[in-house]
């Protein structure tokens, strides 16, 4: 529906009235911010059967990810232990357009990923100004666009707060911002007795260029200057690097500035300050001390940067932590550190306790101190829905946890994971007719179950697998269990021979109505995120045991019948369902894989 109202809008100066357009619309979810957990909310609620809206406050998706501000996507560490389901579709899907790792191209990859979305309406250059609430529950937001100047107001049954900052505490919903006291959950690792308001502060990204040619940096007038004895206060001694340095075995990063290897995350400043409303000063300062860094590397006379130009200097700081909501649960030090085992356990983590100190670049000495839980560690859905706002989820580093529970559960792949949760507890309370705590108490087998069919691991939920698959016959037992990749040095795939069959065969016939596939994407591995140095002339190649090319056939009345025939595949996860077929044997051929070898590892043939 749509309506007009006077607006006063003086065009070329002719003092001539414009009209500004009013649109009122209502969806079963609306997503607000469109990072990597709101794509990721969005289009998991989407699939599932709900009409998504997906507000974006800038012109491009992925938030910290996207080219505006280019933070690496970290998550769990140890091998085998990387994020999958819509978080791994969408990084071979930029694999595969964006071999060169162009970070504009990456951008539309993740347009291209939600526009394929027939449930997703997409607002972007859109802010929530405000949030109309009736009762416990959020009725309405009213976002405006400053391209199109066109104000919104969109109605919902669920609410998704992906925004990072936490903008639908306007509708009331309790929230945390800085750090508690030691005391409060008896959080050892926090030093400070009293809570405050300090926060874990900004990041401005540098991007460098290999060049040929050395010509000298000349910084802005405004760019601080920094001297050998400045940085000799806050680097690593050589002799502690990657050594332990407290009695808790804690690690601890500092700044570090040489080229190699380096996304200048260190780089930070504001947590003093209001990340939210001090947001201006903080990116302007940030640029001061940018340049100042980059004169100094560049213009030193060791040489360090001879063979580095700079390439590109973000102008939108990423944000580590402002608001946290508050849930059923708050996510603390020691639930991170036991291994978050949790009933209702959605997503996992699997970063360090990696907390900044609020000096961050200034403070002389270290910018983070690590501790190392256990990977993964799971995440409740009870850290992922309001206390008080029956209808707000959320995702992102604003759920509910500590301040020190955020430390280990802010990064990228992990706010990835919660998204995928959050959007399917939501299209879950839609079918029901119902709120996420509901959900939570009475559905949340059925979550658990979905996200598990959806390739998400869960720590400590097996997957179940099909009773037609399991009663098969078939030399590749390892294919039949609910294990999706190597665990613990543990070989849970088969190298299948492109050209050879796998068969399943049963002794009676049955019916089959669909498959679900695991193929090998190298999760032991970090080559698909985006690079630190962009401008490398590499290509990022597809995972070389990758199934590209499979037919599958079925025994029918004594003859074999292809049923599926798949070319240019780039997925890890397959399925596909189709009218009920009387087989007494499958047979699944790799065809080719995107690799030299011509051996495709698989981890999973399912049948149902």
């Amino acid at each position: 529906m749509e309506s007009g109202r006077p607006y006063p809008f003086n065009q070329a100066g002719k003092g001539e009235i414009q009209r500004m357009k009013d649109l009122n619309s209502s969806f079963d979810v609306v997503v607000v911010g469109g990072g990597l957990s709101g794509i990721c909310a969005a289009v998991s609620a989407a699939r599932h059967g709900c009409k998504v809206a997906l507000i974006q406050d800038r012109p491009v998706l992925g938030g910290n990810a996207s080219s505006e501000i280019r933070m690496g996507i970290c998550g769990a560490h140890g091998k085998e232990r990387k994020e999958t389901g819509l978080l791994e579709e969408i990084q071979l899907n930029n694999i595969y357009y964006n071999p060169l790792m162009r970070y504009t191209i990456w951008d539309d990859v993740l347009l291209s990923f939600v526009r394929a979305e027939s449930n997703i309406t997409l607002l972007l250059n859109t802010s929530v100004e405000s949030v109309e609430t009736e009762g416990s529950r959020i009725k309405s937001v009213s976002a405006w666009n400053s391209q199109e100047y066109r104000r919104y107001t969109i109605g919902g049954t669920l609410f998704a707060d992906c925004s990072g900052d936490g903008i639908l505490a306007l509708s009331g919903a309790e929230y945390r911002v800085g750090r508690e006291s030691a005391s409060e959950f008896q959080e050892d690792f926090l030093e400070n007795e009293v809570p405050d308001k300090k926060t874990m502060g900004n990041s401005i990204l540098l991007q460098l260029r290999p060049c040929t040619e050395h010509h000298p940096f000349i910084p802005p007038p405004w760019a601080y200057h920094y001297d050998d004895a400045f940085f000799e206060a806050r680097c690593a001694k050589p002799e502690l690097r990657g050594a332990p340095q407290d009695t808790r075995g804690s690690h601890h990063s500092h700044i570090n500035p040489y080229p190699e290897n380096n996304n200048f995350w260190w780089i930070e400043y504001g947590g003093n300050l209001d990340t939210i409303g001090d947001a201006g000063e903080i990116a302007w300062e940030l640029k001061k001390i940018a340049y100042g860094v980059w004169a100094y590397m560049k213009n030193h006379p060791d040489g360090r940067c001879r063979n580095f130009e700079l390439d590109w200097i973000g102008s939108l700081p990423g944000k580590r932590e402002s608001r946290r909501f508050v849930g059923d649960h708050l996510l603390n030090q020691h639930d991170v550190m036991s291994g978050g085992r949790f009933p209702d356990t959605v997503c996992y983590g699997g970063w360090t306790l990696d907390n900044h100190n609020p000096d961050a670049f200034l403070n002389e000495g270290f910018v983070s101190t690590h501790h190392t839980p256990p990977s993964p560690f799971g995440i409740p859905l009870r850290s992922l829905y309001s206390r008080n706002i029956e209808n707000l989820l959320f995702a992102g580093r604003n759920i509910s946890c500590t301040h020190m529970g955020l430390s280990a559960c802010r990064v990228m792949a992990t706010c990835a994971l919660m998204g995928q949760a959050a959007g399917t507890t939501a299209a879950l309370a839609c079918k029901y007719n119902t709120m996420p705590r509901e959900i939570q108490r009475s559905h949340i087998g059925e979550v658990q179950s979905i996200l598990l069919e959806d390739d998400v691991m869960l720590p400590g939920f097996p997957r179940p697998v099909s009773d037609i698959t399991t009663e098969a016959k078939t030399d590749y037992p390892l294919l039949q269990n609910s294990i999706d990749r190597n665990m613990d040095e543990t070989e849970n795939g088969v190298w299948l021979p492109c050209g050879e069959a796998c068969v399943y065969s049963w002794e009676k016939p049955v019916k089959l109505t669909g498959c679900r596939f695991i193929f090998d994407t190298l999760l032991s591995f970090h080559d698909k995120r985006m690079r630190k140095l962009e401008t490398l002339p590499d290509r990022k190649e597809m995972p070389p045991m990758l199934v590209r090319e499979f037919h599958v056939d079925a025994l029918i009345r004594g003859k074999w019948k292809t049923i599926v025939r798949e070319k240019e595949v780039r997925c890890r996860m397959y399925r596909r369902t189709w009218d009920p077929l009387e087989v007494t044997a499958v047979r699944f051929v790799a065809d080719d894989v995107w690799g030299a070898e011509k051996k495709a590892h698989i981890f999973t043939l399912e049948y149902r």
